[in-house]
């Protein structure tokens, strides 16, 4: 099964980076849910939840906006703030 290379980026640190299944974040345009094989994009995030699913659970972060990056199965995210809540075995 694909995977996607994510990497999660506030302005002082990398605070997260793995593979995930799918990635879900809020753009300025509205919801946007990352699969591998999407075309790719970069965007402007709005302030809100980042999930991140993968094969060990799902890890959520709290962003203040930022932007993300999504080519050739890597998707990059970077913001200012980054508040990492505690992974669950979804």
């Amino acid at each position: 099964m694909s995977q996607l290379n994510v990497e999660l980026v506030a302005a002082d640190r990398r605070v997260w980076a793995g593979t995930a299944r799918m990635v879900s974040a809020r753009s300025s345009d509205g919801d946007l849910g990352i699969l591998p094989g999407h075309q790719p994009i970069l965007t402007i995030l709005v302030a809100g939840e980042v999930t991140i699913k993968g094969e060990e659970g799902t890890q959520t972060a709290t962003i203040d906006g930022g932007f993300m990056s999504v080519d050739h199965d890597t998707v990059r995210i970077i913001a200012e703030h980054v508040d990492v809540t505690a992974g669950s075995g979804s």
